[in-house]
């Protein structure tokens, strides 16, 4: 057997795993390269492998960065089936969708000022998207399934956004069962909404996620108090916006919740809240459909789901026109809108209108990858390009990353531990090179494991392991 890195090895973004035997052919994610200017030339790259012979596909959950080439990958000739769970199903229904928009929207915009040269096509279109979904099979979590003869699989629930699956995988071969596991995004234990990860007991190769592998994120009471005192002092003392770039899927409805539960305990004066996102507002009704899936505390609290727009303070925008009223809002507004990285969407638009306003202030609440404009802020510029204008940074920019919907260093090793053995080899993925290393060291000093950080496209082989592990 043959395991193969193809994204995510020493950064972020662009999950993808190829796994061959003498058999079978299938992908862990396929994921889009996101940040930095080198991403849309990677992203329309050739696959490393024929897409026609791959037989299935395994997705972890919807986020672009796992899922956003899977409809180039059947528009190159991919015709298996796509295995996920039943909510990233659902999820994906609407961001492939949007993602091929984008890619169309792109492409028009890049042929307007192609000034004679011949444009590129977008990297995929809608009607690839729509292709792809009719590919996608969803299973429930905990049930085996077997996608081919050789090979079982089970969804365990990762607890980082709706719908995202750790995946256990048993390939037959040669007369050996060998158990390959894949944590997908981590979510971190104890925080409210989504249950925590499921613990995994065995693995002879295991693929970790090292987003947050080298640092801690501050506890959820203090958190919640840093969130608080942001919002009133900007909007009750300075007068001014709250401007919250976030990611459609999972942190948009957390920072809902959040802000909901506030104004419920009396934490919080109502503030007026616009999501100005329609994938966001899309995704808010699938993840009120799916209530079974969260803890217990978020089911106590299931206002914001069950009611949605009728809270009064809660308003989700839907045309350009709503979207471009909201730049009119001097003071009093919390603004919610994508991307979470602020390389896209309409928070662009916001971030222009606010960001030379002293009084206002942008809470980023999520992971930036290098090369974002979010890395930009976060890292301290004082002045950005948007829309062909140099803007000047005069906003107070505030990074919260204890409402991270990934797990910190403590809790990816704590999630290891439940391990009944190390595992032969374990690899450590989707992260940058000092978050990595940090948490493979981790692994290695506490836990006594072998751990490696792959290449991108480096691949190895089982019996080589194995021999080692004997």
């Amino acid at each position: 057997m043959k395991l193969s890195f193809l994204g995510a090895a020493r950064e972020v973004t662009g999950s993808c795993f190829l796994v061959e035997t003498a058999d079978t052919r299938f992908l862990v994610d396929c994921g889009m390269i996101q940040g930095g200017r080198e991403a849309e030339a990677r992203n329309r790259k050739p696959f490393a492998f024929d897409p026609a012979r791959i037989d299935f596909v395994l997705l972890t959950h919807a986020h672009i960065d796992h899922s956003g080439l899977l409809p180039k990958l059947v528009r190159s000739g991919f015709k298996g089936q796509i295995h996920t769970t039943g909510a990233t199903a659902e999820l994906l229904e609407v961001m492939l969708p949007d993602s091929a928009h984008i890619q169309e929207t792109d492409a028009l915009r890049a042929a307007r000022h192609a000034r004679g040269k011949r444009p590129a096509p977008p990297i995929y279109t809608r009607e690839d998207a729509q292709e792809c979904l009719r590919q996608v099979r969803p299973v429930g979590y905990d049930r085996e399934f077997a996608p081919c003869s050789q090979v079982k699989c089970r969804f365990r629930d990762a607890g980082h956004i709706l719908g995202s699956a750790i995946i256990e995988i048993s390939v037959a071969e040669h007369g050996r069962t060998t158990r390959l596991v894949f944590s997908g995004d981590l979510g971190h234990p104890g925080r409210p909404i989504l249950r925590d990860p499921t613990p995994i007991q065995e693995a002879d190769i295991l693929v970790m996620e090292s987003t947050y592998g080298d640092r801690l994120h501050q506890d959820q009471q203090a958190t919640e108090e840093e969130m608080i005192a942001i919002v009133q002092r900007t909007l009750s003392e300075r007068g001014g916006n709250v401007i919250m770039p976030a990611f459609a899927v999972g942190r948009t409805q957390q920072v809902l919740y959040h802000l909901h539960r506030f104004v419920c305990e009396g934490r919080l004066r109502r503030p007026q809240i616009f999501v100005d996102s329609p994938m966001a507002t899309e995704v808010t009704r699938i993840t009120r459909r799916h209530l079974e899936l969260f803890d217990e505390e978020a089911r106590r609290l299931t206002g914001w789901h069950e009611r949605g727009a009728d809270i009064p303070y809660l308003h989700f925008t839907a045309s350009v026109e709503e979207s471009m009223a909201l730049n009119q809002i001097r003071s009093g507004a919390i603004i919610i809108s994508a991307s979470g990285m602020c390389d896209a969407g309409r928070i662009r638009h916001h971030l222009r209108h606010n960001l030379p306003r002293r009084e206002c202030s942008v809470l980023i609440s999520g992971f930036q990858a290098q090369g974002t404009l979010g890395r930009r802020l976060v890292d301290g510029a004082k002045r950005v390009r948007l829309f062909g204008e140099d803007i000047p940074v005069r906003a107070g920019i505030r990074s919260i990353e204890g409402l991270s919907a990934h797990a910190d260093q403590a809790a990816l090793l704590n999630w290891a531990r439940h391990f009944s053995r190390p595992p032969a080899r374990t690899f450590v993925v989707h992260g940058e090179p000092q978050a990595a290393q940090a948490l493979a060291e981790r692994l290695q000093h506490t836990l006594g494991w072998r751990t490696a950080i792959p290449e991108h496209g480096e691949a190895v082989h089982w019996p080589d392991l194995a021999r080692e592990r004997a």
